[in-house]
């Protein structure tokens, strides 16, 4: 007999080349059809690259490519380097230090993940506005300034700090981990071998946690590669801005195609760099219970207390106290029928994108614990690639795919049947959905695998003794034993799908208006007062998966 169990050989170390020789089952046509379900928009806008059209790429070379090059170089390298200064000193102060505060600062300063980007933007661009209150005070204060704002905020500092704010909770509680995990151990053993303090930081410490906070920068850096509201209330050009004009300024599908391929290399590059950095963590177990933090005295327990509660401030306490504000001035006037209708339009999407997408999470992870075989782990991989993807991409990547088959169904219709169609999917939620199952299937997965991998074999061939099989054996064994899991991930992408804007934005029907695409709209008009109330119940909303991530993180 040629299997695995006859010649020694475990389905896991099997040839990649066997998976191909037998027929796939059920559950690994399911997986390669949702890896091809990411792939083939990918694919489609990659394959522009080789096909260009050289009145588009003349057109963007002279008037879009090197302003977009610029502007997304220096954004990028301005949040990275803000969200380092930032990220690694409060990890390192939480996590390995002791200071008044200290239990409270680490997890308070993951607040800021609740807030989108496009609504700090929205804040502080209201705040700092010439009719803003820091305006008024200084008027009253300053009468004879002739109403010059003091520090424009629409400049490029400005929108890497906005960003930068929002974003460095990534690198925080990658670097707190990185450093947790190495214990005071080693900072003991660099003062035994003549180090100070400062030394055994930047000489042993920080070095240990590198892959911690590249890990935590490669995810900075896909998300400002990515973001697009906040750079749009700044008019601040990169290529997600590039690819919304040339869409819908230009009206080039063939112009957004282009700048989405290029785009695409770079965060092809960046997730590559993000999986080297996590095969180079390693972590070691530490007993938190008797790990001796460093105790900060005098002047050194001053500056940490007053670092951690500025950053807090500026990044989370201020912009909601704001929105609070603005809201209760224009809630009787705002809300309203229209405000129920995009309440309820957000709801329902968040709520089906969470079943399909948890659903195809659940299939992904019970494939690969059917399957551990390298050729299933290759698919489910490929299948979880679409969370480093733009929302802006891949609308694109979905509306040139969706238009090709409705195309294709048209031209069918009318040849062998002389009927004539119009467009079947495009104009349609499709399209919406699609994208959404390939931008946050991944973290869905992640939340569902982790309790997957909690199951030990003897319940499944417990179960397969009593007879079960197949879809049986998942919905009455593994399902109730998943629920966990399975709430997590539909949480997680609900609220996504909820803050989600240029995917919403340049996918969605006529009427489909979500409370993301209102902000965006309202504040395209500089009306920030009332982008406050949509902008309130996203960061309510975004605060649940904090909570959980607070929850589920170290309560040290």
């Amino acid at each position: 007999m040629n299997n695995s169990s006859s010649t020694g050989v475990s389905a896991k170390d099997a040839p990649v080349s066997r998976w191909f020789l037998r027929f796939p089952d059920t559950w690994q046509l399911l997986t390669t059809a949702i890896a091809l379900l990411v792939l083939i928009p990918i694919l489609i806008l990659m394959a522009s690259l080789f096909t260009p059209d050289r009145e588009v790429w003349a057109h963007l070379a002279e008037h879009l490519l090197t302003t977009l090059l610029r502007n997304s170089f220096l954004l990028v390298s301005g949040v990275v380097i803000i969200t380092l200064l930032l990220g690694v000193p409060l990890g390192w102060l939480t996590g390995m230090c002791d200071f008044p505060g200290r239990r409270f600062f680490s997890w308070a300063l993951l607040l800021p993940m609740a807030l989108p980007s496009y609504v700090l933007a929205v804040v502080y661009l209201g705040i700092l506005d010439f009719s803003g209150p820091v305006e008024k005070v200084l008027q009253i204060i300053m009468p004879h300034r002739d109403g010059v704002i003091i520090g424009d905020i629409r400049t490029t500092p400005g929108i890497i700090s906005i960003i930068s704010l929002s974003l460095y909770p990534y690198v925080y509680l990658l670097a707190r981990t990185g450093f947790m995990t190495q214990g005071t151990q080693t900072m003991d053993a660099a003062r035994t071998l003549g180090c100070n303090q400062y030394q055994a930081f930047f000489r042993v410490a920080l070095p240990m946690s590198r892959p911690w906070i590249a890990g935590g920068l490669m995810l900075v850096i896909m998300e400002t590669l990515a973001d697009f509201g906040a750079v749009s209330a700044f008019n601040y050009d990169t290529f997600t801005t590039g690819i919304y004009k040339a869409w819908y300024g230009l009206f080039s599908i063939s112009a957004a195609a282009q700048l989405s391929s290029i785009l695409l290399l770079f965060v092809i590059a960046v997730l590559v760099m993000e999986q080297r950095m996590r095969s180079r963590m390693r972590f070691t177990g530490i007993n938190k219970e008797k790990q001796q933090r460093i105790k900060l005295t005098g002047s050194r327990k001053t500056a940490a207390v007053l670092f951690c509660t500025t950053v807090l401030t500026v990044a989370f306490l201020v912009p909601v106290l704001q929105l609070l504000f603005w809201t209760q001035e224009i809630f009787a006037i705002e809300f309203g029928a229209r405000y129920l209708g995009y309440t309820w339009k957000t709801l329902a999407l968040s709520l089906i994108a969470a079943v399909l997408t948890c659903t195809a999470a659940l299939i992904l992870s019970y494939t690969r614990r059917l399957h551990p075989d390298a050729a299933t782990g290759a698919m489910v991989k490929l299948a979880t690639v679409g969370y480093g993807v733009p929302g802006s991409v891949l609308a694109v990547g979905f509306f040139v795919m969706i238009s090709g088959i409705d195309k294709s169904l048209v031209t069918v219709a009318e040849t062998f049947f002389h009927v004539s169609l119009d467009p079947i999917f495009r104009n349609t939620i499709i399209i919406m959905l699609a994208g959404y199952l390939v931008r946050f299937l991944a973290p869905a997965y992640a939340a569902l695998d982790s309790n997957m991998q909690r199951i030990t074999p003897g319940l499944d061939d417990a179960a397969r003794l009593a007879g079960l099989r197949g879809f049986t054996l998942l919905r009455r064994v593994h399902i109730p034993i998943l629920s966990q899991g399975i709430l997590v991930g539909s949480v997680l992408v609900f609220v996504d799908v909820m803050k989600e804007l240029p995917l919403t934005l340049m996918t969605r029907p006529f009427g489909w208006d979500t409370l993301a695409v209102k902000i965006f709209e309202l504040t395209s008009e500089g009306e920030w007062e009332r982008a406050a109330l949509p902008s309130l119940v996203l960061v309510m909303a975004g605060l649940i998966p904090v909570f959980l991530l607070i929850r589920s993180s170290s309560k040290t």
